[in-house]
């Protein structure tokens, strides 16, 4: 199966949108899973559906072996600019371009949504070796304050929206039979940045990106006239949703 024609359209035309604009992680992600799954020096560690790297250089310092893996060329010469030492592949979730057993961890961040669940989980399985460990990880705005709920009411573009924060990924990923129980931890972040790096945010939304040009234009007006008064730097907060589990 191929790439989401929404994620490679909108990715495929602001990858350095994206590498400007989107978060990092925060600190305790990469802690979870060095404790949880067992990441570190003598480990394997294989992140999907990397984009341009925003996990994959919290990962290196661990001294683990990383490999990238990411379909859109666009993300992934982003990714190979800013992270020469690390191995990159062209490749999906439902066809990782790695032997069986190869991997003692797989990590994806802000991307299991765009999966087909049921091939994506099998090879994943495949990939990893006995007892290795998936960890997913999203950063999801702070609704709880006020202009942070607004933002994403100029974000939420109907059905195209891929991610629902109430979806169980518990049970979809339970639902393959290849997996433990999934654990669940939610940290806090916090995004410094001015507003032409709001607007940046806003329109490294795949959907958003994808739309006609002059749609984005209203939007990054949209968004200016929200974070009028603001300081020059502020902060938008974020709730990290942390999962983890092993294969069985």
């Amino acid at each position: 199966m191929g790439i989401n024609e929404t994620a490679a359209a909108g990715f495929g035309s602001a990858a350095d949108v994206y590498e400007r604009g989107r978060p990092s992680y925060p600190e305790g992600v990469v802690g979870l899973f060095c404790d949880q799954l067992g990441i570190g020096r003598g480990t394997t560690v294989v992140d999907l559906a990397a984009g341009t790297g925003k996990l994959t250089r919290l990962l290196v310092p661990t001294g683990a072996t990383v490999i990238a893996v990411e379909p859109v060329e666009a993300m992934r010469a982003q990714l190979v600019a800013l992270l020469p030492d690390v191995e990159a592949l062209d490749g999906t979730a439902e066809s990782i371009p790695l032997p069986d057993a190869s991997a003692g961890a797989v990590t994806v961040a802000q991307a299991f949504h765009w999966f087909d669940p049921e091939p994506a989980l099998a090879e994943i399985a495949r990939v990893l070796e006995p007892d290795g460990g998936l960890g997913l990880v999203w950063n999801e705005r702070d609704e709880s304050v006020p202009w942070v709920a607004e933002l994403s009411t100029l974000l939420d573009w109907g059905e195209r929206r891929p991610y629902r924060r109430d979806r169980d990924w518990g049970a979809v990923v339970a639902a393959s039979g290849l997996f433990t129980t999934i654990q669940h931890r939610q940290l806090s972040y916090q995004q410094e940045l001015d507003v032409d790096t709001l607007v940046e945010r806003a329109l490294s939304t795949s959907y958003i990106a994808a739309r006609p040009a002059e749609q984005n234009v209203e939007l990054a007006d949209a968004v200016r006239a929200l974070a009028d008064g603001f300081p020059a730097r502020f902060e938008l907060p974020y709730v990290t949703d942390v999962h983890w589990c092993h294969r069985r």
